[in-house]
Parts: C-alpha cells; sequence; structure tokens
C-alpha cells in the first residue's frame, strides 16, 4: 500500500506501466465536475467516480475486500474518508469465494490500521492490501476516484 499527495505521484510511475497515464488522467480532468460514473481511460484503465455520504466502519468491514486482477488507485476529491487496511497475509477469515467477474475477495478479518485521506491525497492498494474505504464520522459526502489498474 502507498498513501501519498498527488504533487509526489511521479514517484510511483515506474510501479507499473499505466500508473503515468492513471496520474495523467486525474491531473487532466476537472474532478470537481465531471459526471459520477465509469468511464474508460485507456485499455486496463478504468475510472470510477462517487459523490456520496461516508459509511460506518462497521459497514466498511463488511465489505472488507481486495482484488486479484486490478490495483486500486483511490484518490480523494473533495472531503475526509478513513479508510482500514490489513495485509492480505494475516486475513484468516475468508467471506466467500473469490469472484472472478467483479474481482474482489472478502474477509471477515478486521482492519489492522485505519488512516485519513482528504482533498488531493490517494491511497494504492496492489492484491496483497485488504481495505475498507468509505469510513466517515458524519454523513458530509465524500467525492472520490476510483481507478482500476490492470495487471
Amino acid at each position: 500500500m502507498i498513501i501519498d499527495t498527488l504533487s509526489n505521484a511521479s514517484k510511483y510511475t515506474s510501479l507499473h506501466p499505466l500508473f503515468a497515464k492513471a496520474f495523467e488522467y486525474i491531473n487532466s480532468t476537472d474532478l470537481a465536475n465531471i459526471e459520477i460514473g465509469k468511464y474508460e481511460i485507456a485499455d486496463g484503465l478504468k475510472a470510477i467516480f462517487s459523490d456520496k455520504p461516508g459509511m460506518s466502519a462497521a459497514e466498511s468491514i463488511a465489505k472488507f475486500e481486495c482484488h486479484d486482477k486490478n490495483i486500486d488507485i483511490q484518490f480523494c476529491i473533495n472531503g475526509k474518508e478513513t479508510i482500514g487496511w490489513k495485509p492480505r497475509h494475516n486475513c484468516t477469515a475468508p467471506k466467500g469465494d473469490y469472484n472472478p467477474e467483479k474481482d474482489v475477495s472478502f474477509y471477515n478479518d478486521v482492519p489492522d490500521m485505519y488512516f485519513q485521506l482528504t482533498n488531493g491525497q490517494f491511497a494504492i492498494f496492489f492484491p496483497e492490501d485488504v481495505h475498507a474505504p468509505m469510513i466517515a464520522a458524519d454523513e458530509n459526502a465524500i467525492r472520490k476516484l476510483v481507478i482500476k489498474v490492470a495487471i
């Protein structure tokens, strides 16, 4: 997992061939005004924009997730989002089977730690990173972008 600000994104472009294009998309898009929805950026890159109230930690942990075929770049456009995290190798309680159509596995484990993202900050979740996003103490909306980077 990586947590950083957009101003440091260039430090991570060598980690995956599509990261440079993903961060270029973030920098060249009117993030505050783009319509909520899913967009194809390029082959192997999808953008998912959302703008909704945060949820309780319990609601988010109920969908404690990770992915096998995609890396998530989760970028906070506006708001204050708390995310739970735990390394996959420490998770011991799978919740159902891997769903290949949605590229998701769920766990009944709980996060080892929590961190916050706010405007202009991002987290990169690799397949070994189980995460519980969209946690907020109040019902203020969190506007965010998730870029799915195919592995």
